[in-house]
C-alpha cells in the first residue's frame, strides 16, 4: 500500500485523540491539542523533512464550518502567487479520514491565480488542510475546521445498475460569455460512484470494494491545463471547477482513469468571443 493511499485506523488513530503533555519546566504543562497531533503525523507521511510554513495570503481554502452533507462537502482552493513565486501544485488532506490525501492538483500556469472547487466526503470532525507547493520548493498550509461525519460509509445516490450504465461519462459546463484572452472558471463532472471500501450494499449487505477515480488529465488545444491525482476522498461523481484563458477556438479533452484501470475521454469545442 502506497503512502497516497494508507489507511489510518486502530491503535495508531487511538493514539492521536490522547493528549500528548509537554512539559514546560517548574511542573508546568501544555496538552498538545489531537488535531495538532494528527497533523504531525501527516506531515511526517507525506512531506517527510520538509518544513511546512503558514500560507499567508499565497492560499486560501474555504468550507462549511458544519456541513449538510458530510458525504458532499464543498471545498474551495484559491492560489494568489506573487512577484516571482509560482504555485504549481497544492495537496488536499481531510486529516480525520481513513484515506486523508483526496486529491493533489498540479498546474500548468504556476504564475497565474487558479481557484478549484470540489466536493469531499469527511468522516468525522476535522481539519481540512491544503498544502501548496511553489516553484521554487517552498510547501504553504491554511486549514479550515469542518463538523461532519460518516461520510466514507454513506450509501451511494445512485442504484448499481444506473452507476454502470453512465460510469465514466462526462460533462463540461461552461460560463454563459467567454471571452477570449482572459481568464474564466468551468466545471468538470465525471459519473462515477468513487466506493471508498467503507459502503455496504444496501441489497446484499457485503462490503462494496473501493473503485475511484485516480487520476483526471484536463488538455487544452493539446497543453496541459490541470492533472488530479485524486483518491476515496472525493465525492461520488467527481465535480472539479478550474482555472482556463481561452482561445478564440480550441478543443478541450479530458482523460480520466479510475482505481480499476479504465480509461476514460471526452473532448468539447470551446469558442470565445473576440472582444473586438
Amino acid at each position: 500500500m502506497t503512502a497516497s493511499h494508507r489507511i489510518i485506523s486502530g491503535p495508531a488513530t487511538a493514539a492521536l485523540a490522547g493528549a500528548a503533555w509537554l512539559c514546560l519546566g517548574a511542573g508546568t504543562a501544555l496538552a498538545a491539542s489531537p488535531q495538532e497531533e494528527r497533523w504531525d503525523m501527516l506531515r511526517d507521511m507525506y512531506f517527510s523533512g520538509r518544513t511546512v510554513e503558514d500560507a499567508g495570503p499565497l492560499l486560501s481554502l474555504e468550507a462549511p464550518k458544519r456541513a449538510n452533507d458530510a458525504a458532499v462537502v464543498p471545498v474551495r482552493i484559491v492560489t494568489a502567487p506573487g512577484a516571482g513565486i509560482q504555485v504549481t501544485a497544492v495537496h488536499l488532506i481531510v486529516d480525520g479520514n481513513p484515506v486523508p490525501l483526496a486529491a493533489t492538483f498540479r498546474f500548468a500556469q504556476g504564475d497565474s491565480p487558479q481557484t478549484i472547487d470540489t466536493r469531499l466526503r469527511v468522516d468525522a470532525y476535522t481539519n481540512i488542510t491544503a498544502v501548496a507547493e511553489t516553484g521554487d520548493g517552498r510547501l504553504l498550509r491554511t486549514v479550515q475546521f469542518v463538523k461532519a461525519s460518516g461520510g466514507c460509509s454513506a450509501p451511494a445516490l445512485k442504484n448499481a445498475q444506473l452507476t454502470v450504465a453512465r460510469m465514466g461519462k462526462m460533462k463540461l459546463n461552461l460560463p454563459d460569455s467567454i471571452a477570449a484572452g482572459k481568464p474564466m472558471t468551468a466545471q468538470l463532472l465525471i459519473s462515477h460512484p468513487n466506493y471508498t471500501g467503507m459502503q455496504y450494499d444496501q441489497l446484499n449487505h457485503y462490503i462494496i470494494p473501493a473503485h475511484y477515480v485516480k487520476r483526471i488529465a484536463i488538455r487544452y488545444n493539446g497543453a496541459p491545463v490541470l492533472d488530479v491525482q485524486s483518491d476515496i476522498s472525493l465525492s461520488e461523481d467527481p465535480s472539479i471547477h478550474f482555472s482556463l484563458v481561452p482561445d478564440e477556438q480550441g478543443t478541450l479533452e479530458v482523460i480520466a482513469e479510475d482505481s480499476n484501470g479504465r480509461i476514460f475521454n471526452e473532448s468539447w469545442p470551446i469558442r470565445a468571443n473576440s472582444g473586438s
